[in-house]
């Protein structure tokens, strides 16, 4: 085996929990050293990260160290929220960590604080956002064994071929509707109704005129009235969270949309996540038959999806193992996710989502990527 994860966690956020991480990482890679290190770390150690980094690199012995702090981090084996923990996954034989170069070939990118918005047509990207705990400056970002400033990351895994692939976690509610009228970024009149009876109508009894609950429930954007039919499972769909409901019966959505497009509600529950997770997951597996073995995966999911989510265990990460068991994964539960995106009229190559998982599959074939895209 020459990729290999661990994950440490205690009480104390100290180099060492990263150093006994990458040990046993190396260990269980049958290697001395690593090609190149992926680190991701709790919050709790901003205040050690640059030691933390170096400590990991002299035991790596590699410079070629990369990653940043999420709200929480998982691997194959568990998850690690709301205590000072190390994750790290290390390369080696033919895989390893380089520099980025923007083309057809994916980078990872991974950010502290907001999504930089030249990553939107800037090449392939995937991989997630943390924009940091309240009042703390917590949001740190690290490649080449430094802290980066600005906090960006952005390196290729050389050596590997990457199959992506998103789950939405979404249900469809209903069908597809014209938007009638919209002002800025509130929906007015949509399918001949106010946005908000529209909602309504389609929500179980139960969610319905309940305010607290909208962030389990996103707008969805489609290029036509058709495509809803086929969209959640291709991936050609563009989620739009649903900000507030407004007096006028209008809604407030994170981004603007116009009279003529077509949206359609969706809601995201645990059954209903697994679910389209474990679609996702055979999407992924599909594209792999008659080919190589996967050595590895990265996955990047949100911290409204995971464990808080689904009710002490995470759902996706048990659907990815039953799937792949015994499969190296490092992960990270953020407040973004970065994904490239379909050819929706104005959309960007990639873009940030949340309450989504984005899951790479590492393999050395010698083909071409296969992205399934989000719009």
């Amino acid at each position: 085996m020459t990729v290999a994860t661990a994950l440490v966690s205690d009480n104390d956020a100290l180099p060492r929990l990263a150093e006994d991480a990458v040990r046993q990482a190396l260990e269980r890679a049958g290697a001395t050293h690593a090609n190149g290190v992926l680190l991701f770390l709790t919050p709790e150690f901003a205040r050690h990260a640059q030691q933390t980094i170096t400590a990991v690199a002299r035991v790596a012995q590699c410079t070629q160290v990369a990653g940043g702090i999420a709200s929480g981090i998982f691997t194959e084996s568990g998850w690690a929220l709301d205590r000072p923990a190390a994750a790290v996954m290390v390369l080696g034989g033919d895989l390893s960590l380089g520099h980025a170069e923007v083309g057809q070939h994916p980078v990872l990118s991974y950010a502290g604080g907001n999504f930089p918005p030249e990553w939107g047509n800037d090449g392939v990207r995937f991989g997630g956002c943390f924009s940091g705990s309240t009042g703390c400056a917590d949001a740190l970002v690290w490649q080449q064994c430094r802290l980066t400033e600005p906090q960006r990351c952005s390196t290729q895994l050389l050596g590997a071929t990457l199959d992506i692939a998103v789950s939405s976690g979404l249900k469809l509610l209903g069908k597809a509707l014209p938007v009638d009228s919209s002002k800025g970024f509130d929906v007015e009149q949509i399918g001949g109704q106010t946005a908000l009876k529209s909602l309504n109508r389609m929500l179980p009894t139960h969610l319905r005129n309940h305010a607290g609950l909208l962030h389990h429930v996103n707008a969805v954007l489609f290029e036509n009235e058709g495509q809803a039919n086929t969209a959640l499972a291709d991936g050609h769909f563009r989620p739009i969270a649903i900000v507030t409901a407004n007096a006028d019966n209008s809604l407030t959505l994170a981004e603007r949309v116009v009279p003529g497009q077509f949206l359609a509600w969706a809601i995201r529950q645990p059954d209903g996540a697994m679910a389209d997770m474990r679609q996702t997951v055979e999407r992924l597996a599909k594209k792999l038959e008659g080919s190589a073995q996967p050595r590895c995966a990265l996955m990047f999911s949100c911290i409204g999806r995971g464990p808080y989510f689904y009710g002490g265990e995470d759902g996706d990460l048990d659907v990815f193992r039953e799937r792949f068991p015994g499969l190296p994964v490092l992960g990270t539960y953020g407040t973004g996710q970065i994904a490239p995106s379909t050819a929706v009229s104005g959309d960007s190559v990639n873009r940030l989502m949340q309450n989504a998982v984005v899951t790479a599959l590492v393999s050395t074939r010698v083909k071409e990527e296969h992205v399934q895209p989000i719009a």
